[in-house]
């Protein structure tokens, strides 16, 4: 039976919405160093060995390019989760917007909580909790129209640390591993317990990864008629839910092959590990560890978002998974850290007149 996830960390598996996002830069590598923002060592050495090995036809390792997968979690992976995943943030920020419209939210729980502004409360919200403030702000409403909110949304949020759109705080090192790999016939998928509607918007702008190649937790539709026009509305349940057990699962489903590399950052992401280990053969098995509290956060066994426990730790050591040490292994977090780095183009300016459908 499937664990139970503490709230916070499981409301981006619940949130299977769509926003959009301005696109982050791929920037343009050396040949001879594709990796340029990774200093020297095992894990550098691993990516670049594994692509060689996969992609030589002289060598034994040699993988077709029908074969070549790769597989990579979003959330902690590819881009920043702390203080809290970016869909709970919008989320939050759509109980706020809606609330002159909902007088009751004002005494009622969990809306008060929201309103409040409490953190240590939020924190204590259980899983019907969460999955009330989803079903009062985005269910009922067309694709369409969401994602309209959403653009608008993320054209001006920003992260509260590093005031940037939140697009723009991805990992520059992990952007050079996705874009070596599919310079070398690699499909990069994304394999994620966030929204897949949400991912499939930015994914392409800011990944490379067009939306037939990103798979996440999905809500329920239902095909309807407006104004005698074919709509697909959200329903406020799910569909899919890709984490744990359910990403080799819904990799199966989707892909229909074993992945040859994985990469992930927390517990969710054992299982995926294990199932494309368990292809034999050329595999590469990557978890990237928060421990830079400087240049972005230090977490792990006991954070509620993202959890590294030790059991994973255990597991990576076990299985010859390599660990990715943010503090030692890149020397730089972001693509903004780059001189000269072009920044992120801005969003087309917001859509007037769209709102919530309750």
């Amino acid at each position: 039976m499937r664990r139970r996830f503490q709230c916070l960390a499981i409301l981006g598996l619940l949130l299977t919405m769509g926003l959009s996002a301005a696109p982050a830069p791929h920037q343009e590598q050396p040949a001879s160093d594709p990796l340029l923002s990774w200093n020297d060592g095992p894990n550098k050495k691993a990516i670049l060995d594994f692509v060689k090995a996969t992609t030589d036809k002289a060598s034994p390792k040699f993988v077709p390019v029908a074969e070549r997968i790769a597989t990579f979690d979003n959330d902690g992976t590819l881009w920043i989760e702390q203080p809290l995943y970016t869909q709970l943030v919008f989320a939050l920020d759509r109980v706020k917007a809606l609330a002159p419209k909902h007088v009751d939210w004002e005494t009622k729980e969990p809306f008060k909580t929201v309103l409040s502004g409490n953190r240590e409360a939020l924190a204590k919200f259980t899983k019907q909790d969460l999955l009330q403030i989803v079903g009062a702000t985005h269910a009922g409403m067309s694709m369409e129209e969401f994602r309209a909110i959403a653009k608008d949304w993320l054209a001006t949020a920003k992260h509260p640390r590093f005031k940037h759109l939140y697009t723009q705080c991805v990992y520059q090192p992990m952007l050079e591993v996705m874009k070596y790999l599919r310079a070398n016939g690699f499909k990069t998928y994304i394999v994620s317990g966030g929204g897949q509607d949400f991912m499939r918007i930015f994914a392409d702008q800011v990944y490379g990864v067009p939306p037939e190649q990103v798979i996440g937790s999905a809500a329920k539709l239902k095909y309807a008629y407006q104004n005698g026009r074919p709509v697909l509305l959200r329903l406020p349940a799910l569909l899919l839910f890709d984490d744990e057990e359910g990403k080799p699962e819904d990799i199966e489903l989707f892909i229909g092959r074993k992945p040859l590399a994985a990469f992930g950052n927390s517990d969710g992401d054992r299982q995926m590990l294990e199932w494309t280990q368990s292809g034999g053969g050329p595999r590469l098995m990557m978890l990237v560890h928060h421990d830079d509290g400087q240049r972005e956060y230090a977490y792990g066994a006991k954070s509620k978002i993202g959890t590294f426990s030790d059991s994973l730790m255990a597991a990576a050591k076990k299985n010859s998974w390599n660990v990715i040490n943010m503090k030692s292994d890149w020397k730089r977090i972001f693509p903004f850290e780059m001189q000269g780095a072009n920044l992120p183009r801005e969003l087309p300016a917001p859509l007037a007149g769209v709102e919530c459908k309750n």
